[in-house]
């Protein structure tokens, strides 16, 4: 029998990085300050009734344009290598496969951000997910950035989910995500599911394991402390811990016994299955 499968799902910014990724060589290669930057992008936004991912990515474009910088991948991704991460993130997805492992199950990592898939995947970190669902631009023949390919707003992070627990990856792959599935057939069935995020972006999918039986994990720096310890009494989240990933830090201990109790539960499962077809045979 194929080994079960436990699948962590992290926001980025702020939830692996200390800020948001654009912050860190992007914004400053236009000469601007990070508030001034955002603040002209929501604005343009709330102006246009334009979604505010898609709002960030055209000022992205024209800015770069105006200043007469190329925005291409190799560019974007070459800003994903000033990221600072937080502690404990250089060995923390090997020590968390190894102990999935000694619990019997297969731990896999997604990433679901509204930040951006080439600057992640410039990142350090970048091999350590199967999958990293994130805005995307679509590149011209001469290789700039002219256009959004997929954005992840706050509300449609969830659709990236489902698409993890039917094993339907793709983005492009609509059908095949809208197809009824029986539970028993699902790749990854939503009690194998954590999510880790860290602010009020990320209440949709933190309340959709809430929901369905998956586990929800907000982290936190001191200075937005408060904003996050409100997730847990307000009942969005299970957990908060501060943003450290490190050996034997609280959220390394807690994601162990996650992990040990999703094993316990599979094989619970699995000793209940083999029963009831003994007894129909």
């Amino acid at each position: 029998m194929n080994k079960p499968i436990v699948a962590i799902m992290y926001d980025f910014d702020k939830t692996l990085c200390t800020k948001d990724m654009q912050d860190y060589e992007f914004i400053p290669s236009l000469d601007m300050k990070s508030d001034s930057f955002w603040e002209e992008a929501n604005r343009f936004g709330s102006a246009e009734h334009m979604d505010s991912v898609l709002a960030y990515m055209y000022i992205m474009i024209e800015k770069c344009k105006d200043k007469g910088i190329r925005l291409d991948r190799k560019s974007l991704q070459q800003n994903g290598k000033k990221i600072e991460l937080y502690d404990g993130l250089d060995d923390w997805f090997e020590r968390i496969n190894d102990y999935g492992e000694s619990q019997g199950v297969i731990v896999e990592h997604y990433v679901i951000s509204s930040g951006l898939k080439e600057i992640i995947e410039g990142s350090c970190i970048s091999d350590k997910f199967k999958e990293i669902f994130a805005c995307e631009f679509y590149y011209n023949k001469n290789g700039l950035a002219v256009w959004p390919k997929t954005a992840v707003n706050y509300t449609n992070k969830t659709q990236f989910v489902y698409r993890i627990n039917k094993g339907v990856l793709d983005v492009a792959n609509d059908i095949d995500l809208n197809r009824s599935m029986p539970d028993d057939s699902k790749r990854i069935p939503f009690t194998n599911m954590i999510y880790i995020g860290d602010g009020l972006s990320d209440v949709p999918c933190m309340k959709m394991m809430k929901s369905y039986g998956g586990v929800s994990i907000a982290v936190y720096q001191e200075s937005n402390r408060q904003k996050v310890e409100e997730l847990l009494l307000n009942d969005r989240v299970d957990f908060v811990f501060p943003a450290d990933y490190s050996e034997n830090s609280q959220i390394d201990k807690t994601i162990h016994n996650i992990i040990k109790k999703m094993s316990i539960v599979d094989k619970l499962n699995e000793e209940n299955t083999r029963q009831l077809k003994k007894i129909k045979q």
